[in-house]
C-alpha cells in the first residue's frame, strides 16, 4: 500500500465527512458540547460570524460562479489568493488563510508521516468505518442527501476527498502544501451550505435544526474520523507511540479550528476527545431514510471494478469496523462465511504487515488488492491525476 498514490487514499471517508501540541493555553476543552446553553454559547449555538454572511451576500447577488472560476488555480498554501474574487471575499481570505498561533509545524510533519506509514489502516477505517458510520449520523446524513452533492455521490467523493488527501500529505501545512486552501475552501461551502439548506422544503421536512453544520455538528465529524481512528488503531494493537498520537491529535486540532471552529471547544488531550464523543457521536447514531440510501450508494458503487472480494465481505467488513447494530440499521445482508473470515484474516494481516508475525495470511493478497480498489475508485471517477476541485454550490438537491 505505501507505493499506491496518496492522491488515491482515504477518498469514502472523506466522502461524507468532513477535519501534536495541545490547544492554546488559554482555550478550555469544553466537554459538555451536548448540553443545550442557555446563554446560547455552546457550539450548538455557534455558526460562523465571519463566513456565513459573506456567503449569503455571495450567493444573493451571484458571484458564486465568478469564485468558483477564480479559485480553481488557488492550490498550494503559499498560492498568492486569486484575482477575479469580490472584493469582501478578497478581504476574508486574507483575515482566516493562515495557521492558528498554537500551530506546531514540527507536530503537523510528524503526524503527515505517520498517515503515509500506515495508511493501509487509515484508509480501512476512514472509508468502510468513519464514512458509512456518518450515514447514522442523522444531520450530516440529512444534510449530504438534501445538498447539491447529495444527487451525485462518486461526483462528490471525489471533490470531498480533496480534504482528507490534503491533509494527510507530506508538508500538508506547508508552503507548499494545500490543506490550508483546502480548509478554507471547505469553510465556504459549509457557509454557503447553511443559507441554502433551510431554503430545501425537503431538508426542512426532515430536519430537528434551522440551520445547519454548527460548531457541535463539526466536532461530531471530527469524532467520527479522528477520535474514531485512533481508538480503532489501540484496539487493533498498531503500533503507536504517544508522540505519533500527539501529532495525530493535532493536526486534527488544527483542521477543526481552520474550520471555524472556537478553540475553547476543541479537546486537548485524546482523553478529553473521547469524553467528548462519548456524549456528542455515540448517543446519537441511529439510521434515517437518507443514511440508509446514502450508504447504499457509497457501498454500491465498489460494483464498478474488480475488488477481489464479494459484496458480503464488504458487508461483513463494515459489521467488524462498526457493529453489527449498524449493519442491521442499514440493511447490510448477513454472509457469515465472509464474516468468519474477516474476523481471522484481517487481525493476522496487521501482525504480518507490522511484522509482527512471520505468517502470512492466506487472504493477504485478497485485502490488499480490496484496499487498493476501493482507494483507486473514488478520485476523479476512478482515474488517476489531480483531485477534482472543490466548488461552492448554488443550490440544493431537486428531489
Amino acid at each position: 500500500m505505501e507505493n499506491l498514490s496518496r492522491r488515491r487514499l482515504l477518498t469514502l471517508g472523506a466522502a461524507l465527512g468532513l477535519a501534536g501540541v495541545a490547544a492554546p493555553a488559554h482555550a478550555r476543552a469544553s466537554t459538555d458540547t451536548a448540553a443545550a446553553s442557555g446563554d446560547g454559547t455552546g457550539p450548538q449555538w455557534i455558526w460562523d460570524d465571519l463566513a456565513d454572511p459573506l456567503m449569503a451576500s455571495m450567493l444573493e447577488n451571484g458571484h458564486v460562479p465568478a469564485i468558483n472560476t477564480a479559485w480553481e488555480s488557488w492550490v498550494d498554501n503559499d498560492d498568492p489568493l486569486p484575482a477575479g474574487l469580490p472584493a469582501e471575499f478578497t478581504a476574508y481570505l486574507r483575515q482566516v488563510n493562515r495557521l492558528p498561533s498554537w500551530a506546531d509545524r514540527a507536530k503537523l510533519d510528524r503526524a503527515a508521516d505517520f498517515n503515509r506509514r500506515k495508511d493501509t489502516y487509515l484508509f480501512m477505517l476512514y472509508g468502510l468505518g468513519s464514512g458509512i458510520m456518518s450515514t447514522v449520523i442523522p444531520r450530516e446524513a440529512r444534510s449530504v442527501y438534501w445538498s447539491a452533492g447529495g444527487a451525485n455521490m462518486q461526483d462528490r467523493a471525489a471533490k470531498t476527498f480533496t480534504f482528507g488527501y490534503d491533509l494527510s500529505q507530506l508538508g500538508a501545512f506547508g508552503p507548499q502544501g494545500q490543506f490550508v486552501v483546502t480548509a478554507n475552501k471547505t469553510r465556504v461551502v459549509h457557509a454557503a451550505v447553511r443559507h441554502l439548506l433551510p431554503q430545501s422544503p425537503h431538508w426542512r421536512a426532515v430536519a430537528d435544526e434551522s440551520v445547519p453544520i454548527s460548531a457541535a455538528d463539526i466536532l461530531v465529524t471530527f469524532h467520527s474520523l479522528g477520535t474514531y481512528v485512533h481508538r480503532k488503531l489501540l484496539d487493533w494493537r498498531v503500533p503507536f507511540p504517544a508522540a505519533d498520537q500527539e501529532a495525530f491529535l493535532h493536526s486534527w486540532q488544527v483542521a477543526v479550528h481552520l474550520l471555524g471552529v472556537p478553540d475553547e471547544h476543541i479537546p486537548q488531550t485524546w482523553a478529553q476527545a473521547e469524553a467528548q464523543s462519548a456524549q456528542v457521536l455515540t448517543p446519537i447514531l441511529t439510521p434515517t431514510a437518507e443514511g440508509i440510501a446514502l450508504a447504499g450508494e457509497l457501498l454500491g458503487l465498489t460494483a464498478q471494478i474488480d475488488l477481489g472480494v464479494t459484496r458480503g465481505f464488504l458487508n461483513e467488513f463494515v459489521r467488524y469496523v462498526l457493529s453489527d447494530a449498524v449493519g442491521d440499521w442499514l440493511g447490510l445482508k448477513r454472509d457469515y462465511v465472509s464474516a468468519a473470515l474477516v474476523r481471522t484474516a484481517w487481525p493476522a494481516y496487521i501482525l504480518f504487515r507490522e511484522g509482527l508475525s512471520p505468517v502470512m495470511p492466506g487472504a493477504f493478497y485478497a485485502l490488499d488488492q480490496m484496499v487498493r480498489g476501493l482507494a483507486m475508485l473514488f478520485l476523479n471517477k476512478g482515474a488517476s491525476g489531480t483531485t477534482t476541485p472543490i466548488t461552492v454550490p448554488t443550490g440544493n438537491r431537486a428531489g
